[in-house]
């Protein structure tokens, strides 16, 4: 057996396919190997993994490995509203968890630095992230989505006073980690208009935007100040969310409008943009979100709403890339 296929012999059968060249020559064995869809880690266990098992072959003296490929091209979906407390974060979780049951590989960035409220919302309060290098590795909720927040560096109940500029360090390092094999990476926006979204436009320009607005008036006003920073940096608009859209009470099974009705929906059809869908008012939305179990998870009333708006979220990435995704 000649050297190069006593190597190919001694690769792990469950990696040979990704073995695209094997050379032997005076004792060093070079293997180029494709490493596509892997992330940092996976790639260098990889490399590891075909170090020692080609270093074991007799006549061997040294391993060379080269790994290829191609830069995964992720999908970024911002989820916007202008004004805080509207419900964005908890829209945000949600929209993230049914995508993840629609078949997408889902990341969500909390790019709220100064009130971070993914960590709660996704369950991962008690998980840490970890880096290898520069580099932020997110952790992988129970839900099938993967996170990275400041909340889960920060010490709980800390604040952060931070200038503009680490804000923007702080929001390219948690886009820029080591996603993995994740497609679409849903971006919880802070509040407002400022450092935090003019950094994402310029450097992390998203695919498209979710703009959510309770229907009142003054929420409104807010919800057209994102839509109008949207618009000026050419970010599609995938459509508005009306949340806190009517309360069912449980003991009279009486619907109230607290926010006013229909708000939201009107606006979007003054501004010529899509109306994605309602989502109500209701304890279990609260409950559920506090204890860290999306109501998307399920298959309750809550559960099908946000499982509508992220089938058309879903929709709209599957149009932009071209791809058979699942919508």
């Amino acid at each position: 057996m000649t050297t190069e296929n006593a190597i190919r012999a001694a690769i792990p059968a469950n990696i040979a396919p990704m073995v695209r060249s094997v050379k032997a020559a005076g004792g060093v064995a070079t293997i180029i190997a494709d490493a596509s869809g892997l992330g940092r880690s996976a790639a260098a266990e990889l490399q590891k993994v075909l170090e020692r098992a080609v270093g074991a072959v007799d006549g061997v003296e040294q391993v060379r490995v080269a790994l290829m490929a191609e830069k995964r091209q992720r999908t970024i979906i911002a989820v916007g509203s202008g004004k805080g407390g509207v419900g964005k974060s908890t829209l945000t979780a949600n929209l993230a968890v049914a995508m993840a049951r629609q078949g997408l590989a889902v990341g969500v960035v909390d790019a709220d630095i100064y009130g971070p409220s993914q960590p709660t919302l996704l369950g991962a309060s008690d998980q840490k992230i970890r880096a290898e290098g520069q580099t932020l590795i997110p952790t992988q909720g129970a839900h099938g989505v993967k996170l990275l927040s400041m909340g889960q560096l920060a010490e709980p109940g800390r604040a952060l006073a931070w200038r503009g500029p680490m804000t923007g360090k702080a929001l390219s390092q948690l886009i820029e980690a080591d996603w993995g094999e994740t497609d679409v990476l849903l971006v919880d926006l802070p509040p407002g208009t400022g450092d935090i979204q003019i950094t994402m436009l310029s450097k992390f320009k998203p695919a498209g935007a979710v703009i959510v607005s309770t229907p009142q008036d003054l929420a409104l006003i807010d919800a057209a100040r994102a839509i109008d920073l949207f618009r000026q940096a050419e970010v599609p608009i995938i459509g508005l969310v009306e949340n806190m859209a009517g309360y069912l009470c449980p003991h009279c099974g009486e619907v109230s409008e607290p926010f006013g009705q229909g708000g939201a929906q009107a606006a979007a059809g003054a501004m010529g943009l899509p109306f994605l869908g309602r989502v109500p008012l209701t304890m279990e939305i609260r409950v559920a979100s506090d204890a860290g179990a999306p109501p998307a998870a399920g298959e309750g009333i809550e559960g099908r709403a946000f499982a509508g708006i992220a089938a058309q979220v879903a929709a709209f990435i599957k149009a932009q890339s071209g791809t058979d995704r699942p919508a």
